[in-house]
């Protein structure tokens, strides 16, 4: 790798990296069959004018391998709570007691398996393009360097390469994780 650009490779590594953890979390948001309190993270609860995350207005608990408890610590916003998870997209209806909201996993159907094996690949697929884009916005400024004669073309065909290894490597980790959800996805 050529050292006279180690601060443009730090810059796209980092955002590489970055693109990764959003993947992660949107696998993280795709339930499983199995209780996980991440597949709340994307729901917004309207608390006092302000869009919150469940878990930041509520204790949420997992006390068996197929259900969420979601306990608002502001009893008034129970039925907000509740409006939100309807309002989602998890496919689970919730519970109310009056006190806590129970969410009761169901085991996924083999057809409801295979949707969200199709749901995942379109979210590693969207990863894919964030680092592509990533890499072809760096390529935009090698090349600017180059117009600008402050690189030579051995820099620029160099730097290009570079790019590729960098992207081949966050490319082959999207897939890996793909993988690993997949298989969570089809192992139940």
């Amino acid at each position: 790798m050529n050292e006279q650009f180690k601060d443009i490779y730090s810059g796209i590594t980092d955002k590489m990296e970055k693109s990764l953890v959003s993947l992660g979390n949107e696998f993280n948001s795709v339930r499983a069959g199995r209780a996980n309190p991440a597949v709340l993270d994307q729901i917004k609860v309207e608390y006092y004018g302000v869009p919150s995350q469940i878990n930041a207005v509520a204790g949420v608990s997992v006390p068996d391998a197929r259900t969420i408890i979601i306990q608002p610590w502001d009893a008034s916003i129970l039925k907000e709570v509740e409006k939100a998870i309807l309002a989602s997209d998890i496919g689970i209806n919730p519970n109310n007691d009056g006190k806590s909201i129970r969410l009761n996993f169901p085991p996924l159907t083999e057809e409801r398996r295979k949707d969200l094996v199709k749901q995942i690949h379109k979210i590693a697929e969207n990863g894919k393009v964030a680092v592509r884009n990533i890499r072809r916005d760096a390529m935009d400024i090698f090349k600017d360097m180059k117009k600008k004669s402050e690189i030579t073309e051995d820099d620029l065909k160099s730097a290009e390469k570079d790019l590729q290894d960098i992207t081949d490597k966050y490319i082959k980790k999207i897939d890996q994780k793909l993988e690993e959800k997949e298989k969570d996805l089809m192992a139940l």
